[in-house]
């Protein structure tokens, strides 16, 4: 039983002096964000843990202290207690993960900084599904949406071009992966129409790379009447990252 304890107390300590060594190098977001905006949820959420921890220590140690006051000191017992339950809290909350935004909630995001942020945040999940040359336009994509989401927050969110450019980042771009991801690996890469799932994934996430370049640039320039990316993503929604020609297709080819 003391060998289980003493082990346990071991693995503790080392997830809180691992905690306190992603913090001195800057938290592990570096390794895993692809772009600021995510790392900045990232930062945000490794300090609500810190603050969760501290406010656990704290609470655990005026508990065992009014506990002393009250029947004249909690001996022994009473200290390894108050050890094991502040080895426990650090456990606890060092180990809870950041949650990844589900699809729904990139719709919902209205705020332009926050839709850039948890779309990359989104983007860093679906990194181990897609294939390598789409892993590395995806980390660019997270790159180049930083940049998006410094100039849509000087766009009124009323404007035409930014719902548009809110439609491409949280619906389109999403919905294009979430696409290829239902499609069972064994096919993805099958020919189908003269190419494969991968083949288009890659070349999809070209054209909306280069669209997003093209915004960024052209709010950059204040261009705001000049965007007319609604005719030009419809191509990139309706493209199909699964092969499959658009239901009105579908029916006239009937």
């Amino acid at each position: 039983m003391s060998n289980d304890l003493t082990r346990q107390s071991e693995r503790l300590i080392e997830e809180g002096r691992s905690l306190v060594r992603d913090n001195q190098h800057g938290g592990r977001h570096r390794r895993e964000g692809i772009a600021e905006g995510s790392r900045r949820l990232r930062r945000q959420h490794f300090g609500k843990k810190l603050k969760s921890i501290a406010l656990a220590v704290v609470g655990i140690l005026v508990a065992a202290s009014v506990a002393g006051v009250i029947i004249d000191g909690i001996g022994f017992v009473g200290v390894m207690v108050t050890f094991f339950a502040i080895l426990a809290a650090v456990g606890f909350f060092s180990s809870r993960k950041i949650k990844i935004p589900q699809r729904a909630d990139l719709t919902r995001t209205q705020d332009a900084r926050q839709l850039v942020a948890r779309t990359e945040l989104w983007l860093e999940a679906q990194r181990p599904a897609l294939p390598p040359p789409a892993v590395k336009l995806v980390e660019d994509i997270g790159v180049q949406l930083d940049g998006l989401g410094v100039q849509l927050e000087h766009v009124d969110p009323a404007h035409p071009a930014a719902g548009e450019t809110r439609k491409l980042v949280g619906e389109v771009l999403p919905e294009m992966i979430d696409s290829y991801r239902k499609i069972p690996q064994h096919l993805r890469r099958e020919q189908r129409a003269g190419s494969t799932p991968d083949a288009q994934l890659v070349d999809s996430l070209g054209k909306i790379s280069k669209e997003i370049d093209h915004v960024t640039r052209q709010l950059a320039e204040g261009s705001l009447d000049d965007l007319a990316i609604r005719t030009r993503y419809l191509d990139y929604r309706y493209g199909g990252a699964d092969g499959l020609p658009p239901p009105e297709k579908s029916q006239e080819n009937n």
